[in-house]
């Protein structure tokens, strides 16, 4: 799309007009506020002190200061997921293993002194520390997973011992304490890359062997309470749902408009950001695999699939939410197409987890001129002949839920290409643009 799009879809605007208050939209607020204050108790239930803490978050001097005296720093806002006990057990557990290790666990936002960024906390405590060897062990801005990250290398195989521990069954309801713990035991031994490649490769072969629609009956099923808490603001969001479009049909005809009430985002990346994670590193290893078994003398793409391999791993260490890792996934599948004897469609346009597309339809917008060429999976190519809305991958921009390809181009490598249904031509990939600067760009412009 153009880059001087505006960052809301023209179809949302309303102009006032001097009407009575109709039934229907006393009906319809009432159930809105039910409805947010029923995902307010429900989701809330399962909320972290991160959501809580109102405050400023720990600045480095408070940490480094704590870190001089114990190799755990706990922010008191976590104080009920890693206890004084527990935080104690993990200094004699990193004691004994002789390493300079260091946890750090802190609530991130927007804004505070590391500016919301895992990554920035590290380089920020690192620097302030002082130690040219170093292991340190910090949540993400998630708080579903952690982060390892050593100096002056990944001798320990920190990285990969972190990423593990978030792929680990057992560890799948365990607590922060518990995962903590075993990071620095796949450190200790050595074998965080070993385990964190077969859990990879499992969970690719899990998502591979299961039907999309058995896939999501499982997880819901089998998740912690978080999990079982979104599926069920997930049924009154639905139920909601259902009644405004039938109140909506009642005063208007059908069209490709496409709206977020704020839950619904909110309840949807709660529910898939953590598991799209973990589909992503199997993407990008199994992407990884299949590159060294190619024969260079038999497959022309081997060069590209190689430059997806390098920026789908860049993209995926940087990703800091479901988009990204959307991009991720677009990559991995960019890279498995130029291994591929024939040209293969990218994946959806209207949101990459709907997985290979099936064709390319013409679309436009509701209210725009231009129309543009995407790549369509069966359920959205469905929509859209019946002209109904298709699900589409929403992003928070200035406070309001969008569609991923209302922002400007300049500020979103994915709303730029679509996941690749609107890249230029043949030499024209989305691994070429990361390795460009495109995505990095991107994301400055978006921060600023």
């Amino acid at each position: 799309m153009s880059s001087d799009r505006p960052t809301t879809c023209p179809t949302t605007r309303r102009t006032a007009r001097p009407t009575a208050r109709r039934p229907g939209r006393r009906l319809l607020g009432r159930l809105f506020t039910a409805l947010l204050t029923a995902c307010t108790v429900l989701l809330g239930t399962g909320a972290t002190a991160h959501a809580d803490g109102a405050g400023p978050g720990p600045t480095a001097t408070t940490i480094v200061e704590a870190l001089a005296t114990t190799p755990v720093y706990v922010d008191p806002s976590f104080a009920a997921a890693v206890n004084a006990s527990q935080q104690r057990e993990l200094a004699d557990q990193i004691a004994a293993t002789g390493l300079p290790i260091k946890v750090v666990l802190v609530p991130l936002k927007k804004g505070d002194a590391f500016d919301g960024s895992a990554k920035s906390l590290a380089a920020v405590v690192q620097e302030r520390l002082g130690q040219p060897q170093l292991i340190l062990l910090t949540n993400d801005e998630y708080l579903s997973w952690l982060q390892g990250t050593e100096w002056p290398n990944d001798t320990h195989q920190t990285r990969d011992a972190a990423m593990a521990v978030g792929m680990l069954k057992e560890l799948k309801d365990a607590g922060l304490a518990a995962r903590v713990g075993r990071a620095v035991e796949l450190i200790r031994t050595g074998r965080g890359t070993e385990v964190y490649k077969a859990e990879a490769a499992r969970a690719d072969r899990e998502y591979s062997a299961r039907p999309k629609v058995k896939e999501k009956a499982a997880d819901s099923s089998s998740g912690g309470s978080g999990t079982v808490l979104a599926v069920a603001a997930a049924l009154v969001l639905t139920a909601a749902g259902t009644t405004f479009l039938v109140l909506r049909r009642r005063r208007s005809p059908r069209h490709t408009a496409f709206t977020f009430p704020d839950a619904v985002f909110a309840a949807d990346r709660a529910a898939d950001e953590a598991g799209l994670r973990r589909q992503a590193a199997a993407e990008v290893l199994a992407l990884g695999e299949a590159v060294n078994g190619a024969d260079g003398a038999t497959t022309p793409g081997l060069g590209r699939a190689l430059d997806a391999y390098d920026a789908a791993g860049r993209v995926l260490d940087a990703a800091r939410g479901i988009p990204d890792l959307a991009g991720v996934l677009a990559l991995a599948a960019e890279g498995r197409s130029a291994l591929a004897a024939g040209p293969r469609l990218p994946l959806c346009f209207f949101d990459p987890r709907h997985g290979i597309a099936v064709g390319r339809t013409t679309w436009r917008p509701l209210g725009r001129r231009e129309r543009v060429d995407v790549a369509v999976c069966e359920d959205c190519a469905q929509s859209l002949r019946a002209r109904r809305a298709p699900q589409v991958l929403a992003v928070r921009d200035q406070g309001r839920t969008v569609p991923y390809f209302e922002l400007p181009a300049d500020r979103s490598l994915w709303a730029a290409t679509g996941y690749g249904s609107l890249l230029s031509g043949p030499d024209d990939t989305l691994a070429a643009r990361v390795g460009t600067g495109e995505f990095s760009r991107a994301r400055r412009q978006s921060e600023d």
